[in-house]
């Protein structure tokens, strides 16, 4: 029933297309159907109204409250007509284009596997791993400034220097071709020379003392050999390097004698200048001077003869070997002309005495006092003996001295004065001796 009344209420058009019935309108056709018809004439039209005012009142209340949201969602739902054409083209480009992402992603990963060779992984794994050891690169970067600072300090740390050296000098032997192993390596050569050479000027120190000198040259013995392998022309065999240190040790010690000599410039003036007067009083024989020329050579020999006798006793105690070998005299050497070369404390005392007798053979004639003459010979025979207990006395050497005939009879007699003053102080530490 409820069916044949829809059909007869929808229009002539949509009665040909037949539309699918409205359940609302079916069961409000139904209800109808059920009721007697003085109902639906009288209460019916009062119902419809009533409903009719409330469904007004319900969408006022909703424009009122959500007129906001109605709005911009027919705003939105006007957008629909573009952008689901636009959201159809790009799903279907997408889906066009899954086939290329999916053979980009299998090149991918066969060309970036962990057992391929690429450059892009292989320079990720070293960043990796320099990521991974920055804090042990970071200590191997600081260990020049370590050395520098170690060798720079008031007073200067030496010990913890070589061992730094020593140090870098394994790493560079672990790791010879490694470029920044290399650098720290050439770096710390250089403070290594800096160190030498403070240490060649501290043998160089007027003042110089035995410990400071054993100190010193244990430190250059551990240097030397670092410093030879840097070199391009390194020195072979302990000995050659014994022989290099003993030389050098000399020489800075000739230079400090030759700094203290040289500061008795103001006296050798002097003396030069009476040597001057000298000569030109020489045609009348009146000179009798020589007092500032006493000074000089008085002054002079004090100075060689601690300076002397400081540095060979030094030398023989620094290095005994070398000493040992040059006691031995060549009866005991090889007489191949290719052997090593003899210490330079072989020759070094011979060079000392032949300073001294130029000096003596140059200023000495310009005294003619005899007291003063026979204060300064007595004053080089001291000098001799003094040399002489390290195996270096040049006594007989004297006799070379030409400083006139009428001094050859002053050298006969303090000679004599000397020596029975020598077995005097003899015999009285021999009595010593004997009753301790």
């Amino acid at each position: 029933m409820a069916d044949l009344l829809y059909d007869l209420l929808t229009t002539p058009g949509q009665s040909t297309s037949r539309t699918p019935a409205d359940a609302s309108a079916l069961e409000y056709l139904t209800s109808l159907a059920s009721q007697p018809l003085s109902s639906l004439s009288s209460g019916e039209p009062q119902a419809l109204a009533q409903a009719s005012h409330g469904l007004l009142l319900s969408l006022q209340a909703l424009s009122k409250k959500s007129h906001k949201q109605i709005i911009e969602s027919a705003l939105h739902h006007a957008t629909l007509r573009s952008t689901l054409p636009a959201l159809a083209a790009s799903t279907a480009e997408l889906r066009n284009s899954i086939p290329k992402l999916d053979s980009e992603a299998v090149r991918f990963s066969t060309t970036y596997n962990k057992s391929s060779d690429s450059h892009v992984l292989a320079r990720r794994r070293k960043a990796l791993l320099l990521s991974r050891n920055v804090e042990r690169l970071v200590d191997v970067l600081e260990l020049p400034t370590l050395l520098s600072s170690a060798i720079s300090t008031v007073p200067p740390n030496y010990s913890s220097a070589l061992d730094l050296n020593g140090h870098i000098r394994r790493l560079h032997s672990i790791y010879p071709n490694s470029p920044l192993v290399s650098s720290i390596s050439a770096q710390a050569d250089e403070a290594m020379r800096t160190m030498a050479a403070n240490l060649i000027l501290s043998l160089k120190a007027p003042g110089l003392k035995l410990a400071a000198s054993l100190r010193t040259i244990s430190w250059l013995r551990r240097v030397l050999p670092d410093l030879e392998a840097a070199s391009s022309s390194p020195v072979a065999g302990q000995d050659s390097q014994e022989r290099v240190l003993g030389a050098l040790f000399l020489v800075c010690r000739l230079a400090t004698l030759m700094t203290m000599l040289e500061a008795l410039e103001p006296l050798r003036e002097l003396a030069d200048q009476e040597k001057s007067r000298q000569a030109a009083m020489a045609s009348n024989g009146s000179w009798s001077g020589g007092q500032q020329t006493e000074r000089y050579l008085k002054r002079y020999i004090e100075i060689f003869r601690e300076q002397s006798f400081a540095i060979v006793s030094m030398f023989r105690s620094i290095f005994p070997t070398a000493t040992a070998m040059a006691s031995d005299g060549p009866a005991t050497q090889n007489i191949d002309p290719l052997e090593p070369m003899p210490s330079a404390l072989a020759t070094f005392p011979l060079y000392l005495v032949d300073m001294l007798l130029e000096t003596l053979r140059i200023y000495l004639p310009a005294v003619k006092d005899q007291a003063a003459r026979d204060s300064l010979l007595t004053q080089v025979l001291y000098c001799a003996g003094s040399l002489g207990r390290l195996g270096g006395d040049f006594g007989l050497f004297l006799a070379t001295l030409d400083v006139g005939v009428e001094a050859e009879e002053e050298w006969v007699e303090v000679v004599k004065r000397h020596r029975a003053l020598a077995g005097r102080l003899e015999s009285i530490v021999g009595e010593q001796k004997k009753g301790g």
